[in-house]
């Protein structure tokens, strides 16, 4: 697997590729992209992309063979030749927004040890799903105890496992509609917090902050009853 900058340097917001190919849809394939792929409910990424030419935005960015990330324009347009040099330039606010909204959902993870049944990332607002037959008793609470996280200023990295050893260790798994991103040998674990100060770890294939202090204010949404075993937990960014 290609090992695309978007995985090892989520800040990096402007960079140079090479067109390999074009999908019957109209997308555009890089050999090293910035651009995020929709996956594990976090939205693809948009931005531009320039070359001695041209110039066309990017909508969105989803998931090809292989799960190569696919630039999908805003709209049909002349696209870059195969081969190409190219300038990716991200909508990095956006980025950022998915960035803070997605670690914060890991933190809300924290606050409620359930079993999660399904997410959504947006920018400045998003939500769980969770295996909790009654709602949380008190959402002010709720509230408090991840401001609290974010204020603590943790550390969010990463750490690789092998499959085998993901296996050999369920618990690390808290998603139970979206299995974590195996079958390559390895396994990425995003984790928050350091040594003692570690507070979740789980397998991970999105984008967060550094430190949990860049996510800002949360404030707890709606909670909402989804078939008897499950709460929706809606979870907004203030500033966002």
């Amino acid at each position: 697997m290609t090992d695309h900058p978007y995985r090892t340097d989520p800040y990096l917001r402007e960079a140079a590729a090479t067109v390999l190919a074009h999908t019957p849809e109209g997308g555009i394939v890089l050999d090293r992209s910035i651009f995020y792929p929709t996956g594990g409910g976090q939205p693809g990424d948009g931005g531009w992309i320039d070359w001695d030419g041209g110039a066309i935005p990017v909508a969105t960015t989803v998931k090809g063979e292989a799960g190569a990330p696919v630039l999908l324009p805003a709209e049909p347009v002349a696209l870059p030749p195969v081969g190409a040099a190219v300038g990716q330039r991200l909508d990095w606010d956006r980025r950022y927004a998915h960035m803070r909204m997605h670690t914060a959902l890991h933190l809300l993870s924290v606050a409620i040890p359930l079993p999660v049944t399904g997410g959504a990332i947006g920018a400045g607002k998003g939500r769980l799903d969770f295996d909790m037959p009654e709602a949380p008793a008190d959402a002010a609470v709720l509230e408090e105890m991840l401001n609290e996280l974010v204020a603590r200023d943790l550390e969010v990295g990463e750490e690789w496992i092998t499959d085998a050893e993901l296996a050999a260790n369920p618990g690390l798994v808290k998603t139970m509609s979206v299995k974590p991103p195996s079958g390559q040998g390895r396994v990425r674990l995003v984790r928050i917090g350091l040594g003692a100060g570690q507070i979740d770890l789980q397998p991970c294939g999105g984008t967060h902050v550094a430190r949990t202090a860049e996510i800002g204010s949360v404030r707890i949404g709606k909670i909402e009853k989804k078939g008897r075993q499950n709460r929706r937990v809606g979870l907004l960014i203030e500033d966002s």
